[in-house]
This record gives C-alpha cells, sequence and structure tokens, in this order.
C-alpha cells in the first residue's frame, strides 16, 4: 500500500474577485511548489477552500491539477464534506477523474458525531473508493477530535494508510504514532509549527499551507532530517516558525493567498466572507517574507 511522506503543500485554490477559478494561476502554483522540492501536492483541502466550490470547480482543480503536475509528484485530494454521503460523492468522483495518489477526509464540521460515529463515517468513505484514506483532525475549526482509540481502530482499515494531525498536540501525534504500525500507517503533521517535532517522534513527513509560499523552505526541514542533518533541520524549523505565526493573523485562507501573491504568484481572492488583510498584518507578513528573502513586491 502507498505510503505517504515528505512535505506536501495544502495548496490554495486560485478564484477571481467572481469566485471564477483562475486555471492559469493554479497551473503557476503547481509549477512554484514543485520546483521548490515539495514531495507532493495536496489539493481540495481547507485551505483550498473545498467548502466553498461548486461540484464543478472540484472536478475541474483534480483535472488540472493531475494533468498539469503529469506524475512529478503524487496528487492528493480533499474529500472533506459534512456528510458521509457528500464525502462519497466526492471520493468517487475523484476515483473517476484519476490520477491522485489518496484522499484527505477531514472529520465533520457544524455537526459533532460521537467516537463510534466517526469511525463508520471514515470505514463507509474508505469501503466507497478502491484509493487509499488519510484521516485528518482539526478540532480547533471543526470541534471534532479523533480520540487515539479511534486512529488505532482506523488504522487497522486496509486502505485507511495515515492521518494528518491539526491538533497541535504533540502528545497526541507521539499517541498515534505509538499505537499506529510506522511500516505501513503515515503519522503528517498539520501543524506547520511542529514538522521537526512529529520527525523526531518516527513521522512521515507534514502536509503545510506554508509550502504554498516557502516551498524549499518547507521541504528542506524534511530533506535534512532524512539526511541526518538533524540540527540543520531543527534551525530551518525555527526559520519557518515566523511564516507560520503569521498566518493566524487574517482571516484563513486569505493570508496564504497574498502571501502568494507577494513571492510573485497572483492567485486572486478568497472567498466571501473572507475579506483584504489589514494593513498591520500586511505589513507583518511582508515583514516575514523579506526576512526569507522572498518577497517580490518592489
Amino acid at each position: 500500500m502507498f505510503k505517504p511522506r515528505g512535505v506536501i503543500p495544502a495548496l490554495v485554490t486560485p478564484l477571481d474577485k467572481n469566485g471564477n477559478l483562475m486555471e492559469d494561476a493554479l497551473r503557476k502554483v503547481i509549477d512554484y511548489t514543485i520546483s521548490g522540492g515539495v514531495h507532493g501536492l495536496f489539493i481540495l483541502g481547507s485551505s483550498g477552500e473545498i467548502y466553498g466550490l461548486t461540484s464543478e470547480q472540484k472536478r475541474r482543480v483534480v483535472e488540472v491539477t493531475v494533468d498539469h503536475t503529469a506524475g512529478r509528484v503524487p496528487v492528493y485530494c480533499g474529500a472533506s464534506e459534512i456528510t458521509t454521503r457528500d464525502c462519497i460523492q466526492t471520493a468517487q468522483m475523484v476515483e473517476e477523474v484519476g490520477g491522485v495518489a489518496a484522499l484527505s477526509v477531514l472529520t465533520p464540521y457544524f455537526m459533532s458525531p460521537t467516537q463510534s460515529e466517526l469511525a463508520d463515517h471514515f470505514k463507509a468513505i474508505a469501503k466507497s473508493t478502491k484509493l487509499p484514506i488519510i484521516l485528518y483532525g482539526n478540532e480547533a475549526r471543526t470541534q471534532v477530535k479523533i480520540e487515539v482509540k479511534t486512529c488505532e481502530e482506523l488504522s487497522k482499515v486496509d486502505n485507511i494508510i495515515g492521518i494528518k494531525d491539526s491538533s497541535g498536540d504533540m502528545t497526541r501525534m507521539a499517541e498515534y504514532l505509538r499505537v499506529t504500525d510506522r511500516e505501513t500507517f503515515s503519522v503528517l503533521a498539520g501543524r506547520d509549527t511542529l514538522i521537526y517535532a512529529g520527525l523526531c517522534h518516527g513521522g512521515s513527513g507534514a502536509i503545510a499551507s506554508t509550502g504554498n509560499i516557502a516551498p524549499k523552505l518547507v521541504s528542506e526541514i524534511y530533506n535534512t532530517f532524512v539526511a541526518g542533518d538533524i540540527q540543520k533541520s531543527l534551525e530551518l524549523q525555527l526559520k519557518l516558525a515566523p511564516l507560520r505565526l503569521a498566518v493566524d493573523k487574517a482571516t484563513f485562507p486569505v493570508v496564504l493567498k497574498e502571501g502568494l501573491r507577494m513571492v510573485g504568484i497572483d492567485v486572486g481572492y478568497a472567498l466571501a466572507p473572507a475579506l483584504e488583510m489589514s494593513p498591520e498584518s500586511r505589513e507583518l507578513l511582508a515583514n516575514v517574507l523579506k526576512d526569507l528573502g522572498l518577497y517580490q513586491i518592489y
């Protein structure tokens, strides 16, 4: 079974002011991140505003990404709807398009299922598709936790191959690693400040939103670690921290799109009600990118 590893940026979905997909901009982001050395691409996540895209837009994002990536790196895709039915529908659409290595499925949001209901949800989605499944926990946004026992249970399902953990709880991530088989199940950091820590505990890498803006820096945290240069990996992690902290200074994912604009790629706008960054937050982001040598607007 396929085992996700490395740094995988959670790509934004470029949209114009009217919410239309900017296909050429998506291709530019794909090329920019791959040239930065990333180990995969993740589309239709929360960074990609899956919650606001039409069914036709979701399909087109998959088609464009698979076609333009052309096998350079694995493509991962979100199937993160609110209901089991709609997750299955998206999963089957992705499988029909083809060319995707694995699906990521976020816990439901708005509703708050029990752990038993949550396990049944993930199992039903896994059963509906031949594609591998990566569980995704982000309780700060969904208010739904994937308990360690639930992760352990689900890791035994044949095509559930990993978990993205955005809880920010290092103890939880370490427990996911303790109770699952590291040879067959990937634990991926979803909090960009914990990539190095996850690797130290035996994690497989990260799905990282800052990889949109600084793909080389984020990728090198992983590359230097697996090459045995642990000190360099830590130094790069600390270097990334100000950018990740700046991401929290504006409505998500506005700051990711503004950051890409600052490094020279216009990816348009986030869907309303998300608005532009405040002047103070924009200045902070610009200063961080200048310190990293990435700022391209003069």
